[in-house]
């Protein structure tokens, strides 16, 4: 029973380890879902700055196309140096711009970021060019071929294309913020329900945790309870033990004094040899069916085998023969005696008084056993003169 109860103890560890690993992973899903809801918002904030920064360096680069384009035209119609100071600010600002750009995106930049930036360099570098060819006509004296320079169109597309660059740029980086921004709100969306199955398993793993507690003092009290039930086997089984020695001392007493009866009274010895033999065949029952106390049943074989062995030698021949059959130990007593009658008569008068051959054997079907003794090597010359107590067993 206690090896029971052990290995109930043993067989719900395995709950005990699922709910930790429950809980376990709970708590990990818990800092994952932290760790990535943070970490989205600091590539958010990471964006929302570099996005400022992409459109405070175009607005630095379209400033200076323009300062160094108003100083160009001042130029042209006033003919006057000073205003020279702007030009030169701007064509020397845009350079340092378009690097500080490309350094800012660097290799987190798009393909068509990397084009914008292309077309930026291009089409700046020919807005400048042309101011620098107008500015140059001007100081060599050629006003009307400046003027036909700048009446040509040709800074003004490249400032165009220069400028649908710049709002194409920023338009991207608009998008990749707003993207962004839309991650970090799905995830920060995510984050409530989420944490609610959590809080829910963990609730759940609590009373399950709660439960398996319960269970394990239960198991402990049965575990307890069976321990005392089998100390208290173990006193029954020795008095039982103890009892069983007293009943066969009191048969060893109870025949000896039986046999000392036809000490004083020779004539009445085979009277006291006969009720000698049936209380001999009374304690070979009895030691068959105490011979295990752990048991409620006996065996039919042991019992057959006891009451041939007095006899049984080479010359008495016996043969056993027939499945495992137990019997209740209401039935012990009875059956010995009937082997035992059954076996001094085959000594006295049957096959073993001629040199024959017993055998033994039973079958056993649905509710009934159906036992033969044979006895083979002897002749039966007819009916008995008187029936003795084998006969009214």
């Amino acid at each position: 029973m206690t090896g029971v109860f052990d290995s109930l103890r043993k067989g719900s560890r395995w709950p005990n380890v699922v709910l930790l690993l429950i809980i376990g992973l709970a708590f990990f899903a818990l800092i994952y879902l932290v760790w990535t809801t943070v970490e989205a918002e600091r590539e958010e904030r990471l964006q929302t700055r570099q996005t400022a920064l992409v459109i405070d360096e175009l607005a630095e680069l379209e400033s200076a196309a323009l300062n160094a384009e108003t100083g160009q035209r001042g130029y042209l119609i006033t003919l006057d140096r000073r205003y020279l100071a702007s030009y030169e600010d701007g064509r020397a600002q845009y350079a340092p711009t378009l690097r500080r750009l490309r350094n800012l995106l660097g290799t987190n930049a798009t393909v068509r970021q990397s084009e914008l930036l292309d077309q930026m360099a291009q089409f700046a570098g020919e807005k400048f060019t042309e101011m620098e060819r107008s500015v140059l006509l001007v100081q060599d004296g050629r006003l009307l071929d400046a003027r036909r320079a700048i009446l040509s169109d040709e800074g003004q597309i490249a400032m165009e294309r220069l400028r649908r660059s710049m709002r194409e740029m920023e338009e991207i980086e608009r998008a990749l913020l707003a993207e962004q921004a839309e991650d970090t709100a799905r995830l920060e969306a995510r984050i409530l329900p989420l944490l609610g199955g959590l809080v829910l398993l963990l609730i759940v793993a609590m009373v399950l945790g709660s439960r398996l507690v319960r269970r394990a003092a239960k198991a402990e009290a049965k575990a307890a309870q069976a321990a005392e039930v089998g100390e208290a086997r173990d006193r029954a089984d020795l008095l039982a033990r103890e009892l069983n020695h007293r009943v066969k001392n009191l048969f060893a007493v109870v025949l000896a004094i039986v046999q000392m009866s036809s000490r004083d009274k020779p004539e009445a010895k085979p009277v006291t040899d006969s009720i000698a033999q049936r209380i001999r065949a009374l304690l070979t029952a009895h030691e068959v069916s105490q011979g295990e106390l752990d048991r409620e049943l006996a065996s039919l074989e042991a019992l057959v085998e006891t009451s041939l062995a007095p006899y049984r030698s080479a010359k008495h021949v016996a043969n056993i023969e027939g499945p495992e059959v137990l019997l209740p130990a209401k039935r012990i007593t009875p059956l010995g005696l009937v082997f035992h009658e059954l076996t001094t008569n085959a000594v006295k008068y049957g096959a073993w008084a001629h040199g024959g051959t017993i055998d033994v054997s039973w079958k056993k079907s649905a509710d009934k056993v159906t036992l033969v003794w044979r006895e083979s090597g002897v002749t039966i010359g007819g009916e008995p003169e008187r029936k003795g107590f084998g006969s009214l067993l």
